[in-house]
């Protein structure tokens, strides 16, 4: 069973950073994409950024500038390091992979549970 485990959320004050890493652990035979996503109070999820299959990275224009998101393939896990935030940046942030754990089955599409960024004074 494969699973995307986040941790690095909490409180911060404006103009602060974070660091969040995903995990993704289990029977993984390939990453496809890999990134972050995250869901304000009462808004839809969005995009922040994400690792695309050509390797690239795509990142929300709200965040560009002020956040980076790297990643260690021999560890599957990416990070999302966040400067500068705004109390706009308050949500949960998701980790989001399209993985195939079998070269035999399709690929899967799965959600860490979230991590908690609250941007506050």
């Amino acid at each position: 069973q494969v699973q995307l485990v986040e941790s690095g959320g909490g409180l911060v004050q404006p103009g602060g950073s974070l660091r969040l890493s995903c995990a993704a652990s289990g029977s993984i035979f390939s990453i496809v994409t890999m990134g972050w996503y995250r869901q304000a109070p009462g808004k839809q999820r969005e995009l922040v950024a994400v690792f695309t299959s050509g390797g690239s990275t795509n990142y929300a224009d709200s965040v560009k500038g002020r956040f980076t998101i790297s990643r260690d393939n021999a560890k599957n896990t990416v990070y999302l390091q966040m400067n500068s935030l705004k109390p706009e940046d308050t949500a949960v942030y998701y980790c989001n992979a399209d993985l195939v754990s079998d070269p035999d089955l399709d690929g899967i599409d799965i959600w860490g549970k979230g991590t908690l960024v609250t941007v506050s004074s």
